[in-house]
């Protein structure tokens, strides 16, 4: 007769629950898998499967119970990890957002806004826009791929312990997410320097002929010469997002190694 003791169903689920947790919290979070589209059963599927994977390769897992205090502090810090490193994936795309709305709002469509069921509120055109450009950029550079071999990586850098956290990786995620103003505004520099030289034209235009009407005729006048533009700096931009990517996985780098104990 086959008998298993408690301490072996004790090490069995830890084995499984404990990597489940920063695999989930990080499916939760990054994008791509992250996405409100994504069905929540999709979700816990593509966290299982990854689990299964990985578990059997993570190294000695410390003696707790995972029921007791200790247990569940392994497993709150576990989806404190997949949190921090999912939100540091997102953050790239993040950028991408704010140069669609700076764009948006130089260009006037400021105001043609719409309810985005992926952030629950009222998002530009502009930027969901570039923002599904740099997810198909992101999935052509193989990047969600990247992302789970990074957080396969993590277990051997990053092992499952009952020691503490440490401070520098999450000074790390807050140093990255300063960035997000920074780049999304070199992204969309050309843009909106292009276009605030011409609305500062069009200004001198009605100064020197009144009876021009500049929003009868700078409104139209900017829109298509920003869609112009767009038309020609997005292809030319996919240099500009494989180093933002770069950038995010080398952060996602930094936060590993800061969380270390």
């Amino acid at each position: 007769m086959i008998s298993f003791t408690l301490a072996q169903w004790y090490g069995w689920i830890s084995a499984f629950l404990w990597p489940l947790a920063r695999i989930l919290a990080l499916v939760a979070t990054a994008p791509v898998f992250g996405e409100n589209s994504v069905n929540a059963r999709a979700k816990l599927a593509i966290g299982i499967a990854i689990t299964l994977v990985v578990a059997p390769v993570i190294g000695p897992l410390p003696d707790v119970s995972p029921g007791s205090y200790a247990g569940m502090w392994i497993l709150l810090q576990q989806v404190l990890i997949g949190v921090a490193l999912g939100l540091c994936m997102r953050m790239a795309l993040a950028v991408v957002q704010t140069a669609g709305e700076f764009i948006g709002l130089q260009m006037g469509l400021s105001f043609a806004t719409f309810f985005d069921p992926g952030t629950n509120a009222n998002t530009s055109v502009l930027s969901r826009l570039m923002y599904w450009i740099a997810l198909l950029i992101f999935l052509a550079m193989d990047g969600h791929l990247m992302l789970i071999a990074g957080l396969a990586h993590t277990f051997e850098v990053l092992p499952i312990a009952d020691a503490a956290l440490g401070r520098s990786g999450f000074g790390s995620l807050i140093e990255w997410s300063g960035q997000v103003l920074t780049l999304g505004l070199v992204l969309s520099l050309p843009l909106v320097t292009a276009l605030l030289t011409m609305n500062l034209a069009m200004g001198i235009l009605n100064r020197t002929a009144p009876q021009l009407s500049v929003f009868a005729v700078g409104f139209p006048l900017s829109l298509l010469a920003g869609l112009v533009m767009l038309a020609i700096v997005l292809p030319q931009s996919t240099p500009f997002f494989d180093r933002l990517f770069s950038a995010a996985f080398s952060a996602f780098e930094r936060i590993v190694l800061g969380l270390r104990p």
